[in-house]
């Protein structure tokens, strides 16, 4: 799969607990105050909030359903994702998963119709680092 690096955003997290599905946990993540760069465009703020189940075997799947945007100097962008993940070590998680984006920004036209593959890893401390690549 040849891809070609995207951007890269750093963002904060608060997260609350969503009532469990039986057995298996359920939690709404809020991502804030994120900036970075995204196709050659400075993104100033990124914002999302997405829900995500852990599993009865750990792994932790996540939506993201059309519930984010960022923000450029010319326009913003939403997008919807999903990923999978699992819990690190040091109490944060990993995440990979694709992502689409809408936007009429000219600095980021280039998002429309682009699979975009990403990293996204929180820290214990709910900083996270989201990093994007476009599937080609």
């Amino acid at each position: 799969m040849p891809a070609e690096k995207l951007g890269s955003i750093k963002c904060v997290t608060s997260q609350k607990v969503l009532p469990a599905n039986g057995t298996s946990p359920r939690f709404e993540v809020s991502a804030l105050s994120g900036s970075g760069t995204l196709a050659g465009a400075e993104i100033f703020q990124c914002m999302a909030t997405y829900q995500s189940e852990v599993l009865p075997d750990g792994t932790i799947v996540g939506e993201c359903p059309n519930s984010g945007v960022v923000i450029a100097a010319d326009g913003m962008a939403t997008f919807a994702a999903t990923g999978v993940g699992s819990f690190t070590e040091d109490g944060g998680a990993a995440f990979k998963g694709v992502v689409y984006f809408r936007t009429s920004a000219p600095s980021l036209a280039s998002l429309n119709g682009a699979a975009v593959v990403y990293n996204w890893d929180v820290d214990a401390e709910g900083n996270a680092a989201w990093e994007l690549w476009e599937w080609k």
